[in-house]
């Protein structure tokens, strides 16, 4: 007997943010800070109800561009990388330290995001994760077989995320 699967695909061009970051390498050194136009797609793959749908992709979109919103124009920082630091202060900057490298920023420009660094991987994963946990929020009663995240920093370079019951 054959195995069918259905998923619907969001690839739309306004799925995407502009964020700072740098990287820092298992040797220790770092990127200079930088930023991406990062993109966004999404599948995800479940069973049809009984309308001939995995998910309508309006009920999805807006999911997905609200995390691109929520991400757009700001720094982002890892939280759990063991030698980077960061402090917010009275004043509303906040100090980032990694090893002799100090910076000083608006605090509302910052989101410190519970990864151990910015890399695209880490990025989508926790991207992927969020998607998820949002869309069982709103809709509990969905089945979600895999949801697959990509999120590329440039054309042709993407760190992918993948999530299966």
């Amino acid at each position: 007997m054959p195995h069918e699967q259905w998923s619907i695909l969001v690839a739309k061009e306004y799925l995407k943010f502009s964020c700072a970051h740098f990287l820092i390498f298992p040797d220790g050194s770092k990127e200079r800070l930088h930023g991406h136009n990062y993109q966004v797609r999404c599948e995800v793959d479940g069973t049809l109800d009984e309308h001939g749908l995995v998910i309508d992709f309006k009920q999805v979109k807006p999911i997905i561009r609200a995390i691109c919103d929520e991400l757009d124009e700001h720094w982002l920082i890892p939280r759990d990388h063991p030698e980077l630091r960061h402090r917010q202060r009275d004043d509303g900057h906040t100090e980032v330290e990694y090893r002799t490298c100090r910076y000083l920023a608006p605090t509302d420009e910052i989101i410190v995001l519970p990864i151990t660094n910015t890399s695209a991987e880490n990025l989508c994963a926790w991207l992927g994760r969020t998607v998820y946990q949002r869309l069982r929020e709103r809709f509990g009663a969905l089945k979600v077989r895999h949801l697959r995240i990509e999120v590329s920093e440039t054309s042709g370079q993407s760190g992918v995320y993948e999530y299966a019951e």
